[in-house]
């Protein structure tokens, strides 16, 4: 008979940028090991359809790989290891601390079944280090993400994922610089700052420094990186030293992802947010009064339990009075285990048209802030030969090509659908 090929590890990601970047980082770990023959679910735990989604996901992959050995982590595995351990295609569950580990991988490749258990879960509310693997140039080939923060110590109503990550813990601010000078090394022109909860980044580090110390100190000690974002925060934490940074370092690039949820300040409360709608508006008024050219992306929930159709309305008009422009639209899913999940639900119907009312809000603000760049210059990061984004992360369309990676400095000549063209 034919020897047996031996064959490197596959990897599916569900979720978040975040599984994404850890992914990248099991993918070298598992190399470093010689793991093979494997299929490796990074899972999600944000709603119950998530959870339904991995495992269908989980038997499309037995189907498609009947010789692999399927390992399941993510947050999904962290919070639930028994939905997961008691499928029959599903021959490891390990945790979210566990995949970061390198002794994890070594002995799943030295002995996958024999001497090591089914599901190697421990207490994720135990972990007080982020994972020390970081990753040089996940992402495009333009643009990096670097996680500086893991976990989140709040306890909204409506999510599962604090136990799935653990309490917030922070990557010391030399080790992010140290690292986003690598990454400027290798010719990466913009770096996202990521996290669970990245407003909380340093609360737990000597002095408990904040976020906005850290983006001014990436930007003064790493003078040659063109570009900074960071990713989704939670206005109501933002420090002085970040509207600083907003206000004097075009280096920041005026686009924030805000962590809203709702416009409605009964809902607000019963989500146990820490911010009522009037500290949303004034957030947003504030930002933009520093930087002029700001655009903002939120996350919205519709049809939160016990939601009435005025309650609905104060979320919608939030778009506008918050001038919202990029909206992740998010319909209620019940999570078991939070206690939203406990309180009267909203009829489903109510939470798909609320949903949809969100998304048209949402189309015309793109529609809007797409017409308003008509004619404007903008220096765009070239994700491919043909498509970058400004410094708002509006997509662009080149008819002629560019090199992937480059900043590019053009007037804008039209709008085509939801991009830009140049």
């Amino acid at each position: 008979m034919p020897e047996k090929q031996n064959t490197p590890p596959k990897f599916t990601t569900l979720g978040c940028r975040l599984n994404a970047y850890e992914t990248e980082a099991m993918k070298e770990l598992s190399q470093q090991v010689g793991l093979d023959n494997a299929v490796i679910v990074n899972t999600c735990a944000v709603t119950s359809e998530a959870v339904r989604k991995a495992r269908q996901e989980i038997r499309k992959l037995r189907r498609e790989n009947p010789e692999a050995r399927i390992i399941v982590t993510g947050c999904a595995a962290q919070t639930e290891p028994e939905t997961f351990a008691a499928m029959g295609e599903v021959d490891k569950v390990i945790g979210n601390s566990e995949k970061m580990q390198p002794e994890t991988w070594a002995g799943m490749a030295a002995d996958f079944i024999g001497e090591t258990e089914k599901v190697q879960v421990d207490d994720i509310m135990s972990v007080t280090e982020t994972a020390g693997h970081l990753i040089d140039g996940f992402g495009t080939r333009s643009r990096a993400y670097v996680q500086v923060q893991n976990g989140c110590d709040h306890r909204c109503t409506f999510c599962i994922i604090p136990y799935g990550r653990g309490n917030s813990r922070s990557v010391p601010a030399g080790v992010v610089v140290d690292q986003i000078k690598r990454l400027v090394d290798k010719g990466y022109n913009e770096v996202v700052l990521t996290g669970v909860d990245l407003t909380s980044w340093g609360a737990d580090l000597p002095k408990e420094p904040q976020l906005g110390d850290l983006v001014l100190r990436i930007l003064k000690l790493v003078p040659d990186l063109p570009r900074l974002r960071i990713s989704s925060i939670d206005s109501i934490e933002a420090d002085d030293a970040l509207m600083q940074a907003i206000a004097t370092e075009p280096r920041l690039m005026p686009h924030l992802h805000l962590s809203l949820q709702a416009g409605d300040d009964m809902i607000l409360k019963r989500m146990k947010r820490r911010h009522l709608r009037d500290d949303a508006i004034r957030f947003c008024e504030d930002a933009r009064k520093l930087r002029p050219d700001m655009t903002y992306g939120a996350d919205i929930i519709a049809g939160f339990p016990t939601e009435t159709e005025s309650m609905f309305a104060n979320s919608l008009k939030l778009v506008t009075d918050c001038d919202l422009t990029w909206l992740h639209v998010f319909p209620y899913s019940q999570r078991p285990g939070t206690p939203a999940a406990r309180m009267p639900l909203v009829d489903g119907n109510d939470i798909k048209s609320r949903a949809a009312r969100l998304r048209n809000a949402g189309q015309a603000q793109v529609e809007m802030h797409l017409r308003q760049q008509v004619g404007k210059p903008h220096h765009i990061l070239m994700e491919n030969t043909h498509m970058g984004r400004t410094e708002q992360f509006s997509e662009v369309q080149f008819e002629a090509p560019q090199m992937t990676g480059q900043i590019v400095t053009t007037k804008i000549a039209g709008v085509l659908g939801r991009k830009l063209t140049a």
